[in-house]
């Protein structure tokens, strides 16, 4: 989308809202925070039962050999929402959301095929006014953030409730262009590819034997007792036993997942320099495992994560446990 059309930008899109929907209350653009740095509603840190299937216990596994590059690609995704203007108690909220595949080309990072970008208005339309803003802005250029719920409830209309709302909304928005992706590469391709988040929420992602998904964020953590020591406790270089992840809802795949240390956490809290891996599980409908081929696996994946440690992905604060192909993708969707 160009920078002429209507919402290519958060100011174009505040124009376009001003010149087609009556009686909307604008902000001053650059004076409020985006959605996604207010403090919210995330997740409550929180432990979750997963299946040793390597072994019977998480043990540490030193991952053998040098480092060796083995990802083909990288893809991430972005969002941002901004408010453009208010009706009332009810926030219009501009949001757009973007995922890109880097390629890696003779040692260089190009982009594969095409990046999906798009750009929504989030609005609760029970407070608004429906039909002012339909006709506005005809869907799927218009996002309800007020539907009712399977019980057909809908919202109570407390501004940081509907902000909270329209903030989840663009969430799934880039879930959903994120997975597309993902799926393309798929569908076309057997070369390696590592994604920055999970793998489960697409069937076809997650039992693709070449997709690798990294997750930076512990808010869930699947070990406990002994075996949460056992991870925290890792060094660099290091991989806990692969256990297995049962799907977390109904649209979720179960996968094969497993933590590797990148950096040491001397001097540093004990989630420095851990993320956790996931995988295609192979075996889901087996009613034993070969745990010989499930370690090969492991430390082969592990060793191709660790030679992406450099180079370093400064100055962005997650450097310790983002690989640079992500902070590439991250980079060139700001453009």
């Amino acid at each position: 989308m160009s920078a002429r059309e209507p919402m290519a930008t958060v100011h174009s899109a505040l124009r376009e809202v001003l010149q087609r929907v009556p009686d909307v209350r604008p902000v001053t653009l650059g004076t409020a925070l985006p959605l996604e740095r207010m403090p919210g509603d995330a997740d409550a840190p929180h432990v979750a039962e997963a299946e040793a299937v390597e072994e019977r216990i998480v043990r540490a596994h030193p991952v053998p050999g040098d480092p060796t590059p083995g990802f083909a690609a990288f893809l991430d995704g972005t969002q941002e929402s901004q408010v453009l203007a208010w009706m009332g108690a009810a926030p219009i909220v501009y949001g757009r959301v973007a995922a890109v595949i880097r390629e890696r080309v003779q040692r260089r990072l190009v982009t594969w095929r095409a990046p999906i970008v798009e750009r929504r208005l989030y609005a609760p339309l029970a407070y608004t006014g429906r039909q002012a803003l339909e006709s506005a802005f005809p869907p799927p250029s218009l996002v309800d953030t007020a539907a009712p719920d399977a019980n057909g409830e809908i919202p109570k209309p407390h501004p940081i409730l509907l902000l909270e709302r329209a903030r989840s909304a663009v969430a799934r928005a880039r879930e959903d262009v994120e997975r597309r992706l993902a799926e393309q590469w798929c569908r076309v391709e057997q070369r390696p590819v590592l994604i920055d988040g999970g793998i489960g929420v697409s069937e076809t992602v997650a039992h693709s034997p070449c997709v690798v998904g990294v997750v930076k964020s512990h808010r869930a953590l699947y070990v406990d007792g002994d075996a949460l020591d056992t991870v925290l406790a890792l060094r660099v270089g290091e991989r806990s036993t692969v256990i297995r992840i049962a799907p977390r809802g109904s649209h979720m795949s179960s996968v094969l997942s497993w933590y590797l240390r990148l950096r040491s956490p001397d001097g540093h809290d004990a989630l420095w320099g851990l993320v956790r891996v996931e995988a295609a599980d192979a075996d889901r409908a087996a009613p034993s495992t070969d745990a010989t081929r499930i370690t090969e696996r492991a430390d082969t994946v592990s060793r191709w994560i660790l030679a992406e440690r450099a180079p370093i992905s400064l100055p962005d604060p997650r450097w310790d446990k983002m690989v640079y192909g992500v902070r590439n993708a991250e980079e060139y969707l700001k453009t």
